[in-house]
């Protein structure tokens, strides 16, 4: 080895070696910027982040605490629906009775939804009709309809839905039951995740394993056509892509996305909240937070 080659070798070494230390650092950094943010907020929080690019880039803060999922559940239909379909099963170009009468998961008894607690009121005038399953599942994410989302997880079962998830590698999610089934939430019944299942779940969308890749590609441009946009998405360029789903209950607000930065990195990101004592505040101290992840992968 000669001189000049000594040399440059240990030129190269030493700039990786920096450039390690100084990233090491720089997520240090970032992890107690996010706890301090945290501190401040009336409530209780997690955060999964994962850099898909490089995966030793991560924050994860209580992510195995379980959180009431809320609206977040809406993604494991959707990959259930895609997968009876590559089965099968259904076939999302047909067309199903848009309903508004379902069956309580505790005793059988019929419950309606009220269109005063969904964020999906043009679909209620829908009831009665036939419906493409695509334009529903397109309404159970893009706008949360609550109503769609009933008349699809009926279609596609709650069990099957929580064992995809486990083939997936989430274990901890459950989807037990649709949408407003009072009698289920009054004993504690409930939707529930953690940080690292939403986590899982949205990792496999973006790697193309959550389904075939064509499923994926499919479930990503919904979710990038998502119309609540006052977390994650909130405090970053207009021009930044964000595919992701929230979800709100009184005193709870999510957000599970998948990010795309401009320097061609992409992250997966999942903030859950739950106990918020101001909710406005609350969503925009979690909107600061991505704001400054995406500081970090940029």
């Amino acid at each position: 080895m000669t001189k000049f080659t000594k040399l440059l070798f240990l030129s190269i070494f030493f700039s990786i070696t920096i450039s390690c230390n100084k990233n090491s650092k720089s997520l240090e950094t970032l992890k107690v910027n996010i706890e301090t943010q945290i501190s401040t907020i009336e409530g209780d929080v997690a955060v999964a982040f994962l850099d898909l690019s490089d995966q030793k880039n991560h924050v994860f803060i209580n992510v195995d605490e379980k959180f009431h999922a809320a609206s977040t559940m809406k993604v494991p239909v959707m990959i259930e629906l895609y997968k009876q379909q590559s089965e099968g099963k259904l076939n999302l170009n047909d067309s199903i009775l848009l309903k508004n009468e379902f069956k309580s998961i505790v005793d059988g008894s019929l419950y309606k939804m009220d269109i005063g607690d969904d964020s999906d009121d043009v679909i209620y005038s829908k009831i009665g009709s036939m419906q493409k399953m695509y334009d529903l599942m397109y309404s159970m994410i893009t706008v949360s309809s609550n109503l769609a989302t009933n008349v699809l997880i009926e279609l596609v079962d709650a069990k099957k839905t929580t064992a995809t998830m486990r083939t997936l590698g989430a274990a901890k999610i459950e989807v037990l039951r649709g949408v407003e089934d009072q009698k289920a939430y009054d004993l504690g019944l409930s939707n529930s995740t953690t940080a690292n299942d939403l986590l899982v779940i949205m990792k496999a969308i973006a790697n193309g394993t959550a389904g075939t890749k064509e499923d994926c590609e499919a479930m990503l441009t919904i979710l990038k056509a998502q119309k609540w946009n006052d977390m994650i998405p909130k405090y970053l360029p207009k021009e930044i892509t964000v595919a992701h789903k929230t979800g709100s209950i009184t005193g709870v607000h999510h957000d599970a996305a998948i990010v795309y930065a401009p320097n061609g990195k992409t992250y997966v990101l999942v903030l859950l909240s739950k106990n918020l004592k101001d909710f406005k505040k609350g969503t925009d101290q979690l909107a600061q937070i991505s704001k400054s992840v995406y500081d970090f992968m940029n």
